[in-house]
């Protein structure tokens, strides 16, 4: 079993990643997966020093600016949006003081409204009867090898429905709320259902957009999820997200789909 965390605290703003965090396309790159669970943490810790709120993140977008080196970083929280029924924040991670992922989040009111609820799909069958599968098998990367892959069926080309857990901290020294942990796996989804070999043709995504119609609980993370690729260069990966009492909402990510540089 892994031991550890995918990043070390330097001081209250300030992260350094460990080789965990490393990335799949490049090992000297952050794996963004763990980086978005550290923006959604960072949002936690301020928004927990203030006297208000039962507010719950409804959605939050990550557009990733540049280059994610393994290197550390620092990340600003401000809230754009103040308010007791609706709130906005936005999160920046920075590296080198170069901004590379920009998160805004929308928090909406909690209340009580069980008499309509409806429209979920059913459940995904229980992680605790499926066998693992080594993503390493696809995939290199500290964070992968982080992974218990559990697809409820063989992974096929551009579709896959598959449990996510790890054992590592997302933080070393602090405890992550449920949520934070639950969306630092949630950018796997576009690793799980590869359409083409990732030695022949790249498509990392750009941006990854979460959206929830209740908090999910871990530790497992559930992804239904399918890939798209167009005919002129772009692709869209798309998952509705389970945890064990079932879907909690959607994400979508774009992906820049190209051939893989021929070398020499």
């Amino acid at each position: 079993m892994n031991t550890g965390s995918y990043f070390e605290p330097i001081d209250e703003h300030r992260y350094k990643p460990t080789g965990h965090a490393s990335g799949a396309w490049d090992p000297a790159e952050q794996h963004f997966s763990p980086l978005a669970g550290l923006l959604v943490h960072a949002i936690d810790r301020q928004r927990d020093a203030r006297s208000y709120s039962r507010l719950n993140l409804s959605r939050i977008s990550f557009d990733i600016l540049g280059r994610l080196a393994l290197d550390e970083c620092e990340i600003r929280v401000e809230t754009v949006r103040p308010g007791r029924t609706i709130e906005l924040v936005e999160a920046v991670a920075l590296i080198g003081g170069r901004p590379v992922v920009r998160a805004r989040a929308w928090f909406l009111a909690d209340s009580d409204t069980a008499e309509v609820a409806g429209g979920d799909t059913g459940r995904l069958t229980p992680p605790e009867s499926l066998a693992p599968w080594p993503l390493t098998s696809v995939w290199p990367g500290g964070y992968i090898a982080s992974l218990d892959v559990r697809p409820l069926a063989p992974p096929r080309p551009g579709r896959t429905k598959a449990w996510i857990s790890t054992s590592l901290d997302l933080v070393a020294g602090q405890t992550a709320s449920p949520l934070a942990s639950y969306i630092a796996l949630v950018d796997t989804a576009n690793g799980i259902a590869v359409r083409q070999s990732p030695d022949r043709w790249m498509f990392p995504n750009v941006d990854l957009t979460v959206h929830l119609h209740r908090r999910p609980e871990g530790p497992w993370t559930g992804l239904d999820t399918t890939v798209t690729f167009g005919a002129t260069g772009q692709g869209v990966t798309s998952t509705v997200l389970h945890d064990l009492a079932g879907p909690v909402g959607h994400a979508q990510q774009i992906l820049t789909v190209r051939p893989v540089p021929a070398s020499g």
